[in-house]
């Protein structure tokens, strides 16, 4: 009965691979499978740090984020391999491969996972056969593990990913959320990270149910649209389609305009990059999105094109970060050519809710480089913590 009314239903299936790097290697290499070991960017250092190790090297104590030495303290003999990008990219796109053979809603949300839109194929009532069989197909032909959420919407549907790894599938209905999401910390809810918790207790506001009974004008005084959009998730409400352009779409959020004259004036120059900046910032915050490189565009009166681009340790996404960026661009590289256009990007983008999930090796690595370990790992504990060791279980 009613199987009509749950087929026209949102049904998304969030789909995780589980400690996706060390599950490559070991496919690559069987000898490294049931031992504990982890990906490291730099194994042979000490203040390397860990990428990803597998479930053998969790049960001991070890983490993403511990470095090298730290690691074989706990288990002198773990095995560290070093990190083989293309070997990832392969294996991701074969994944990717294989969820759209089942339909083309497929949104890849990072290298290692996808939201997918089951609705027109099954529904609710095939929903756990469909999620059985990628996940077989992927193991089976791939040799890698993962863990599929099934909801009504994206955010609960990586919510019930994270609910049991390796190889778990979870159902989570909105009917579901009082119960079994409300009593947890609000730090255990994707989208938030510590300076968020920081600012959640301020207000009274500890868990998950907290948030989501909470005064929306107080919500907003001090975490403005994002924080509405927090408490809604707080409910099970979430409208974001599955869409299989997003990928594509968040490489990159830009702004240019042609001036009115062949402008020489520094301090005009300077008001349209102001203007620009206020443009990005406004596309990105409507995306809820963050990026690590801003680049800039120039051209000249006499229509030589130029761009000049900074990467970043830090994603950023306000007016003034975006501004100081692209006007120490402009000051360093223009040589007072009179300027026909100008333009403002910020590339290299990650869904802002995703942002503390997403501390990849290179920013590990660039940060170990400029001997910033301590730094980092103060850092990454923030957003990682203690407790979110289990949500790191990928």
């Amino acid at each position: 009965m009613g199987t009509a009314a749950e087929t026209r239903a949102k049904v998304i299936l969030h789909l995780d691979m589980n400690s996706f790097f060390a599950s490559v290697e070991q496919a690559h290499d069987p000898s490294l499978k049931g031992i504990p070991m982890a990906v490291a960017g730099n194994p042979k250092e000490r203040r390397g740090i860990l990428v990803t190790c597998s479930y053998e090297a969790r049960a001991l104590g070890i983490y993403t984020t511990m470095t090298v030495g730290e690691a074989r303290r706990i288990c002198p003999d773990l095995v560290i391999v070093p990190p083989d990008f293309e070997k990832y990219r392969i294996a991701s796109t074969a994944v990717f491969t294989i969820l759209r053979s089942y339909t083309e809603l497929v949104e890849p949300v990072s290298i290692d996972e996808a939201y997918i839109d089951i609705t027109a194929i099954g529904g609710l009532t095939d929903a756990v056969n469909i999620a059985s069989g990628m996940q077989q197909r992927i193991l089976k032909e791939l040799d890698l593990p993962c863990s599929i959420g099934i909801a009504p919407n994206k955010f609960l549907a990586k919510t019930a990913s994270d609910m049991k790894k390796p190889m778990g599938i979870t159902i989570l209905r909105k009917r579901q959320v009082e119960a079994l999401l409300w009593p947890l910390p609000v730090i255990e809810m994707h989208g938030i990270g510590k300076s968020t918790e920081k600012k959640l207790h301020t207000l009274g506001i500890y868990t998950m149910g907290d948030l989501a009974n909470a005064d929306k004008v107080k919500i907003k005084a001090t975490l403005g649209k994002n924080g509405l959009r927090l408490q809604k998730r707080a409910n099970g409400v979430d409208h974001r389609p599955v869409d299989p352009e997003a990928a594509e779409e968040r490489k990159s959020i830009g702004s240019s305009t042609t001036l009115p004259v062949d402008e020489t004036d520094l301090d005009a120059c300077l008001e349209v990059f102001k203007w620009l900046s206020i443009k990005v910032a406004d596309r990105l915050d409507k995306n809820q999105l963050a990026g690590t490189v801003v680049m800039i565009q120039i051209r000249t009166a006499d229509w030589r094109n130029q761009t000049r681009s900074r990467s970043l340790l830090n994603p950023i996404y306000k007016v003034q970060d975006i501004y100081k960026e692209a006007v120490d661009l402009f000051q360093k590289h223009w040589d007072h050519e009179p300027v026909r256009l100008l333009g403002v990007t910020v590339t290299n983008v990650v869904p802002m809710n995703e942002l503390h999930e997403q501390l990849s090796i290179y920013n590990f690595e660039k940060h170990a480089k400029e001997d910033k370990i301590d730094g980092l790992l103060t850092q990454l504990g923030q957003k990682f913590g203690e407790g979110s060791i289990k949500r790191g279980n990928k």
